[in-house]
């Protein structure tokens, strides 16, 4: 068994959470997670999802917050975080024209620093998340690479998503070597639940447990086969098959 703890991206079940936040949560602990991941509090605010939390023993792994909260108020976003008792924020999405080239990239990885050397001033870290976009290929090396190398590593960190690595036709256990010890969050996400696309998870996890970074592994799932709920309870299940939960 792998003793990197488990968690959930609640975008996975964001509809559930939207109509009750308490419940939804205090079923995944059910099922055996030990954390979940945020993308909003659904039907309650900070204070009363680290509550739920709280209630259901469970950690928040993270934070995914938009780029006009990261450049606002960054006291309200920490005492939000640490409400929730996590460490980490996650920048979740760009749009894709901001890696079309070297230059670009790297001007967003300079500003995201910024932020991160600001938010390390409150116990926090900034990570990156990636989708297929920031792995379009200039002067040699990703995009997503371009914006880490415009940062310093203690100001920005990378959350990879392994499915749209793959999506974007790189190799999810090599890319993820590359970025070393950037990379303490990683998303485990398939085409569906986990073990029923394309992503080599038995290559990945040697790449996982190589670099030895890695503080959360993270399941998300965005296209699924059952309810919500129910398709990341079988990505669970896969996982401790596999000997990683």
């Amino acid at each position: 068994m792998s003793k990197i703890p488990v968690s959930v991206q609640l975008w996975s079940v964001r509809e559930h959470i939207a109509k009750d936040f308490a419940g939804t949560v205090a079923k995944l602990a059910s099922f055996g997670f030990q954390g979940v991941e945020t993308a909003g509090y659904g039907n309650l605010d900070a204070a009363g999802a680290a509550a739920a939390l709280k209630a259901a023993g469970l950690q928040c792994s993270g934070i995914h917050v938009g780029i006009d909260a990261l450049r606002g108020n960054l006291t309200n976003l920490a005492v939000d975080a640490h409400r929730l008792g996590s460490r980490h924020i996650i920048c979740p999405w760009m749009p894709k024209e901001l890696f079309a080239n070297a230059g670009s990239a790297a001007e967003f990885g300079r500003e995201l620093g910024a932020i991160g050397a600001r938010l390390r001033g409150y116990g926090l870290h900034l990570h990156y998340h990636n989708h297929d976009g920031e792995l379009a290929t200039d002067l040699g090396q990703s995009a997503f690479e371009h914006l880490l190398d415009a940062a310093a590593p203690a100001h920005l960190g990378a959350e990879v998503d392994v499915y749209w690595v793959k999506f974007a036709g790189h190799d999810p256990a090599h890319f993820l070597r590359r970025l070393g010890t950037r990379c303490r969050l990683v998303h485990l996400k398939d085409s569906q639940e986990l073990g029923t696309g394309p992503v080599d998870f038995p290559a990945l996890f040697a790449a996982i447990d190589s670099v030895g970074a890695a503080e959360w592994q993270i399941i998300e799932v965005e296209h699924y086969k059952h309810d919500p709920l129910e398709s990341v309870r079988l990505s669970l299940e896969q996982l401790k098959k596999w000997g990683r939960a």
